[in-house]
């Protein structure tokens, strides 16, 4: 068959439709037209967006409730005290400070712009505390710290790399200090 002709058979079939008022999706339309123009199957489409939507939830499901009752069941939670650091004075100081860090990791923060307060809950077992070190242009800073609310230490660092620490026993569970 030289090239650009069509099959004898497409060619009919699409003489007789261009001759009829009938659709390829009509029962009287010839195979060959009818081939072309076949509508996909519904219940297939339906099936497909079915598990399509389940596996969206398993997902959805998965991401928002990400997996933390297993964690908590492993790890039983640790009891804490708040406690409240604060340093005033001015211009800029480094801190470093006890938080809830199980590892007993201490939080340090570089170039703090004074006066600086921050409140936390520090695990029973790790006592609270906080230490400044002024930078080379000195000046004054004072820590306090305060355990539930009631004020344990303060201390005063001055001058060219002035050193300061203030620290605490926490309470018990049941609201007395260590000893």
């Amino acid at each position: 068959m030289p090239m650009g002709e069509e099959k004898p058979s497409v060619r009919a079939a699409a003489k007789k439709l261009e001759s009829s008022e009938e659709t390829p999706e009509s029962p009287n339309a010839p195979e060959s037209a009818r081939s072309w123009f076949r509508r996909p199957d519904r219940a297939g489409l339906l099936i497909a967006g079915a598990v399509l939507a389940a596996c969206g939830g398993l997902v959805l499901y998965g991401v928002l409730d990400g997996g933390d009752d297993d964690k908590r069941s492993a790890h039983p939670q640790t009891p804490t005290a708040p406690v409240t650091y604060e340093v005033t004075g001015t211009g800029t100081a480094d801190l470093t400070f006890q938080a809830r860090s199980e590892s007993g990791k201490a939080t340090v923060v570089r170039g703090a712009h004074l006066p600086w307060r921050t409140s936390v809950d520090v695990p029973v077992g790790h006592d609270p505390v906080i230490s400044i070190v002024l930078g080379e242009d000195g000046g004054t800073a004072r820590c306090a710290l305060a355990i539930r609310g009631r004020h344990v230490q303060s201390a005063t660092a001055s001058g060219s790399f002035g050193r300061a620490t203030c620290s605490g026993a926490l309470p018990s569970a049941g609201g007395e200090t260590r000893g």
